[in-house]
């Protein structure tokens, strides 16, 4: 499971031109399932992120997490993350999960962030969205639930 985690002053997803999600301050997170994904991954990332030190404590270094802050979380489904660009011009995404096996795993994950006490947003599944955010730093990390398994 991979995502791209940006620390953010606000986000939003629209679907056809209506907001599906929304948050203030926190995280952006799109997360791409990948094929060789199980329920361990969503744990491990969920965790990850609810306890990453992304924001500034009073002498603003990073040293405070989602959870130390009572921030909110944007989840975006983006099965693009798992793109190959090694051969070609055109990214292929063999690797990543059919949406039968990446749309359980991605409402896990989300439930998971919820179970840690973490309000979140998302966008939808398999639709068209537009994402928009205000990036805070800007911080961005990228994660990968594979490189440390």
């Amino acid at each position: 499971m991979r995502a791209v985690v940006q620390r953010v002053k606000e986000a939003r997803v629209d679907v056809d031109g209506t907001t599906v999600g929304k948050i203030g301050q926190g995280v952006l997170v799109l997360l791409g399932v990948g094929q060789e994904d199980t329920e361990k991954d969503c744990q491990y990332l969920a965790d990850k992120i609810a306890h990453l030190r992304i924001f500034p404590d009073e002498r603003a270094e990073m040293n405070r997490s989602l959870l130390d802050e009572g921030y909110s979380a944007l989840v975006v489904s983006q099965f693009t993350l798992w793109g190959d660009c090694r051969k070609g011009r055109r990214p292929s995404f063999s690797k990543a999960a059919r949406p039968e096996k990446a749309e359980p795993l991605y409402e896990k994950f989300v439930a998971v962030l919820r179970e840690k006490g973490l309000e979140v947003e998302t966008g939808r599944f398999q639709e068209m969205m537009e994402v928009y955010l205000i990036n805070d730093g800007p911080v961005t990390i990228l994660l990968d639930s594979h490189k440390i398994f």
